[in-house]
């Protein structure tokens, strides 16, 4: 593929080189392998259910552990708030200045629901205030049936500017006097699982144009929960790295150019955070998606439930440690090897068929590499239809089971068997996980060497009235941490209470 001078310039703005282009570029005509399921992770295969005693258990070893712990609460906050108004946008476009508004209302459930409950979203006050500073009276113009006029001041920057707005900003809950952000959340949630000894350390990844935003908001309120838990908050931001974008490409596999004739890059989803994660110094990180917050009322069980998945890789991380040492002696007594070998199968999720076979150096050696890797617990819920990843297990190249989180996008569905598999799935991954990112020695894992890297995704968007293919990088929870020692366990559905249309703000989990 020849590019011209002006490409490669672009190129190297991007922080690339021209070997990682061509490398997606091949990516793009060749395609990503699907996953061969070997079976759905259920209860008793795959899916720890815990019991009272264990859970006790796991508790007290984190309440006891985590004091000589550095802990970091990891948010991916980049994402924009849009998809949360699709149908408001719809609206509002199509209705602005428009006398047909009753009648389009009446027939737009969604659009209903919204102006219906108006007065119980925790933005509000705030959208009154947008309206007066405008001329106008929300009452007068709800009355008057001018509503896409307040969905102008709702959405476009002539008022609250929600539509551009990054999630996490958005008021989600309302207290007695105060509303909360969802980052404020997020605060108060470290405060109660993430904390080193009187430290809670939040990393909030956030896109360039929106730190100065995060920044003046959570100024105003952090000394006021500092005060409030005695504790001192510490917040860093990362953004993701341009030098993780992916070339998009026209349905030929020919880069994608804009107007102007330069190539078009793309961010790369999730996937791309995992630089930003491997930045990270600390002992254990909790993994959680901004829009994943609910009010005081009912974050306990989440409280409980962090730190029971804390305690689980703590837990399994000592035995971990220990038999790494054990192995770094030269032991290869057939009996400690076989005891090594059902660790891994029993509850790393990780299985070699043929490991048998081996002669006890052979077998020693493969055993070490393994158990020389990150570890992950991650939460599961019950599946009740929500869209997204879910834990398998996964047969490799080579013929090794593993516990995977599978995107749909990652399974051929033309293939009978794997659909079946795929749809007989019990739980649902809500990104609910928890990181150990240092070995037995203290020192931190490089994570880069630990992903799948043809575990990606290619999906068809379009730019300027024309369709291309973009590329995202192997998903941050899956195909980045698809070489981690890995531990399932069943979590409550009340922990998972995400926001992603503006309207699920009305469910009784997040009203006050």
């Amino acid at each position: 593929m020849m590019f011209s001078a002006d490409d490669l310039v672009r190129i190297q703005e991007k922080g690339m080189d021209l070997k990682q282009v061509e490398q997606q570029l091949a990516d793009f005509r060749q395609g990503y392998p699907f996953m061969k399921l070997k079976a759905p992770a259920t209860i008793g295969s795959g899916i720890l259910k815990i019991d009272h005693a264990d859970m006790e258990k796991y508790l007290d070893v984190y309440e006891r552990e985590i004091k000589n712990k550095a802990v970091v609460k990891f948010v991916p906050a980049s994402g924009a708030a849009s998809r949360m108004f699709k149908v408001l946008f719809s609206f509002l476009e199509e209705y602005l200045g428009s006398s047909a508004q009753v009648e389009a209302l009446a027939k737009n459930k969604e659009v209903k629901k919204f102006f219906s409950n108006l007065g119980r979203f925790a933005f509000q006050s705030d959208l009154e205030k947008a309206v007066s500073a405008g001329g106008d009276q929300l009452d007068k113009l709800i009355e008057g049936g001018q509503y896409a006029e307040v969905l102008e001041y709702f959405l476009t920057d002539k008022g609250l500017n929600y539509g551009t707005l990054p999630k996490g900003l958005l008021k989600f809950h309302r207290y007695e006097g105060r509303e909360r952000l969802p980052v404020e959340e997020h605060i108060v949630e470290g405060v109660h699982y993430a904390r080193s000894g009187q430290e809670v350390n939040l990393h909030f990844t956030v896109s360039p144009e929106h730190q100065h935003l995060f920044e003046r908001e959570l100024e105003k309120v952090v000394g006021d929960y500092e005060k409030e838990f005695d504790v001192e908050v510490k917040i860093a931001y990362s953004t993701q790295k341009g030098a993780t974008d992916t070339i998009a490409v026209d349905m030929n596999n020919e880069p994608f150019r804009n107007a102007d004739g330069s190539l078009l890059f793309r961010p790369a989803g999730h996937g791309a955070l995992l630089e930003n994660l491997n930045a990270i110094e600390a002992d254990l990180v909790f993994l959680k998606n901004i829009d994943n917050v609910v009010p005081d009322r009912i974050k306990e069980t989440t409280y409980i439930y962090k730190k029971l998945i804390g305690g689980t890789l703590l837990e399994y991380q000592a035995s971990v440690f220990s038999y790494i040492e054990i192995l770094e002696r030269g032991v290869t007594d057939e009996e400690v090897l076989r005891e090594i070998e059902q660790y891994l199968t029993d509850y790393l999720g990780t299985v070699k068929g043929a490991l048998h076979k081996s002669g006890p150096d052979e077998k020693a050696a493969w055993l070490l590499h393994k158990l020389r890797r990150p570890i992950r617990v991650c939460g599961m819920v019950i599946n009740q239809g929500e869209a997204g990843g879910g834990p398998f297990w996964v047969t490799d190249a080579v013929g090794t089971d593993s516990l995977q989180v599978v995107e749909t996008a990652q399974v051929d569905v033309s293939d009978s068997a794997q659909k079946d598999i795929l749809q007989s799935s019990t739980h649902f991954n809500p990104v609910d996980v928890v990181c150990g990112l240092k070995d037995h020695k203290g020192r931190k894992y490089n994570l880069m060497d630990f992903r799948d890297p043809r575990a990606g995704f290619i999906s068809v968007k379009s730019k300027d009235g024309k369709d291309l293919k973009a590329m995202e990088l192997p998903g941050l929870w899956n195909g980045s941490m698809a070489d981690w020692n890995t531990v399932f366990v069943e979590v409550p559905a009340i922990t998972f209470n995400p926001v992603k249309s503006v309207n699920d703000l009305l469910r009784p989990e997040h009203l006050p």
